[in-house]
This record gives C-alpha cells, structure tokens and sequence, in this order.
C-alpha cells in the first residue's frame, strides 16, 4: 500500500476523529476519462456521470464543451496541468476529492484520455479507497486510439505490427527511463511516445542507438482529433527536425513503426527537410 502523503494523512485523522459524516452519508467519487478532444468522445455512461454530478473536479480538457453540460448549480473546480504544473500538486488534488465525498456529495474526477493510461487515476483510486470513500471508473478513449483513428494509422495491421506498446516520454526525477533496448527489440511492434515532441531528441537517438533502422517511419500528431489537429511524417533519422516544425505544439503524440505508411495522406502531411531544421539538428 502507498504511504499516506500529509493531506492524506490530515482526512484520515478527521475521520478516526469523527469529524467527517458517517460512511454511510459519503457521497461517491467517479474518476471519468474525457477522451482526447473531441466532446463526442466521451463515453454515453461518461456524460450521463458529469450531468448528474454536484462536484466535477477537471483537468485542462481539450474539449471544454463537456463543462456546459454540468448541471447548473455543480460545482466546478479546475485542477488542470499547464506548462508543466498543475493548478493544484497532486496530493492535493487528491484531498479535494476526499472532502467533497465526505461531505456526502457525487464527486466526478474528469480527466482527459483514460483515466488510467498515464492520467494519475490509479494514485488517485488507491488514496481514495484507503480512506474508505466509494470510487469508480469509466473509461475513456485515449490519445493513442483517437490519435490513430483521426490519421489513418492502425496501431495494429496483420503483417505489419501485432503488438503495441504505449510508452511515456517524460519520468520522475530519479526514475530510470525508456528501456531502449527492449523498445528497439520489437520488428512487428508499434511504439506509441505520449507527452513526446521535448523529447524528441532522446527518441530518435535511444531508438537508433539499440538498432531500429534510420528509416523507421514515424508520425507526430499534434491535438489529435481536435479541429487544431496537425500530423507531419518523417522517418527515425529526422524525427528530431521534424519536432522542430512550427506546425505542431503540445500535446502531441510520436508514433513510431511500419504502420505509419498506411496513414491518410491528406491527413499526415511529409516532413520536409528545411535548412534551419537541419542547422538545429546539426
């Protein structure tokens, strides 16, 4: 089990106490996935969820529209994670949820993707269940799937690729990071880097560097299945100037593998070359 942060560990004491309701006057907490952009992603059991709620507690959403549809006295509080910080640090974020349960309210955690692919929901979950609040999930549709639907790219294709790995970009300070050579291993492997285009650089020379041929194709896709989608095609060896294109910004999605050349060619516009890119590369 993880250990308490200090928020936890202040609501657990409340409730040793007797502070909080009985645990039969708790509400309930639904952690949702919002899908990558597009507000028809949301799941119907999703949407159903954040219309009934009296709490919905957000991430910055790529669709916003989903807010409109809270009910009108739901109270909305933005948690959400820009240039690299979130509104709130993450344990707090997780006693906010808490309190609003014990205040007996039906709490929506709405987040953007699927709540348990890179989105925090299992940290989220474990804290909750220890302090005995009643959580729940819906899953929703995550950039890999939204972005691969959106440029014409099965993740999977027979012949091409039969395994999938979905994999972050960024670490914790002090965690190991991407295992390379296991990454590279794979042939018949898509390889999906979420929160990628910083770390361009790190992909493209890891990937080389552990044998995965120079001419691997590989897709960036910027806002995927929004209305400000971008998707440029390049292959390993110029993954790292492609990155640098003023088309694209985050968050963005590098795919890497033989499927990329299935994508729609109006849809995934080649990476050209240009002098500055290569100068920057140099």
């Amino acid at each position: 089990m993880l250990a308490p942060d200090p928020h936890t560990s202040n609501l657990l004491a409340l409730n040793r106490r007797a502070a909080a309701p009985p645990k039969r006057a708790w509400g309930r907490v639904w952690l949702i996935g919002a899908g990558p952009g597009d507000p028809d992603l949301i799941t119907v059991a999703g949407l159903k969820l954040v219309r009934a709620a009296d709490v919905v507690v957000h991430d910055r959403l790529g669709a916003p529209a989903l807010l409109a549809e809270c009910r009108d006295d739901a109270v909305k509080i933005d948690v959400g994670k820009r240039a690299g910080k979130h509104a709130l640090p993450q344990p707090e974020i997780n006693a906010l949820l808490a309190q609003h349960a014990m205040a007996g309210r039906t709490v929506v955690r709405l987040k953007g993707g699927d709540p348990f692919i890179f989105g925090r929901g299992g940290e989220e979950m474990l804290v909750l269940r220890q302090l005995g609040i009643q959580v729940d999930v819906v899953p929703g549709v995550t950039a890999a799937s939204a972005c691969a639907a959106a440029t014409g790219i099965p993740l999977t294709h027979r012949g091409l690729a039969s395994e999938v790995s979905l994999v972050t970009a960024h670490h914790r300070d002090g965690a190991p990071g991407c295992d390379w050579a296991e990454l590279a291993s794979g042939r018949d492997r898509t390889l999906v880097f979420y929160m990628g285009l910083s770390q361009a650089q790190q992909i493209s020379a890891g990937l080389l560097g552990h044998g995965l041929p120079a001419n691997t194709p590989v897709a960036l896709i910027s806002n995927g299945a929004t209305a400000e989608q971008e998707a440029l095609r390049c292959t390993l060896d110029t993954l790292p100037q492609a990155a640098c294109s003023k088309k694209l910004a985050s968050p963005c999605l590098i795919v890497v593998g033989a499927v990329v050349n299935l994508a729609h060619p109006r849809r995934v516009a080649r990476h050209e070359q240009t002098e500055e890119a290569a100068l920057w590369a140099a």
